[in-house]
């Protein structure tokens, strides 16, 4: 059962991840998988503090933790973007980058675990 709440977690943040990517935005900025691993960094911030304060069955955390943020972030696009813009010789939009992603990523499970917590 843990394998299959995984599986059905994972498929889901994998299509949500590519809607996501559908929108039209074009920039060498990768603005996109930025704000897809904010969005879950929030989302697994909310429900590893809702879930330390009003508990959470196993296996609804395996499907949202473990399934559905692990399907929906997107830290291998991320070093891959980040790469390629040094190699592209852009790299102060790189640093930017890493630097947002790392800061915002965190900020986002704060903030998440935060109003996690709340509820």
């Amino acid at each position: 059962m843990n394998i299959v709440c995984i599986a059905l977690g994972g498929a889901l943040g994998a299509v949500l991840r590519y809607f996501i990517s559908l929108i039209p935005y074009k920039s060498e900025f990768p603005l996109l998988t930025l704000a897809t691993n904010v969005i879950g960094a929030v989302i697994i911030g909310f429900v590893a503090g809702y879930a330390s304060r009003k508990g959470m069955h196993r296996n609804v955390l395996l499907f949202l933790k473990t399934g559905f943020c692990g399907g929906f972030t997107t830290f291998s696009t991320f070093s891959l973007e980040a790469l390629m813009l040094v190699k592209s010789g852009k790299t102060v939009t790189a640093v930017i980058y890493m630097c947002l992603s790392a800061v915002l990523c965190i900020t986002g499970v704060f903030i998440g675990m935060w109003f996690g917590e709340k509820n």
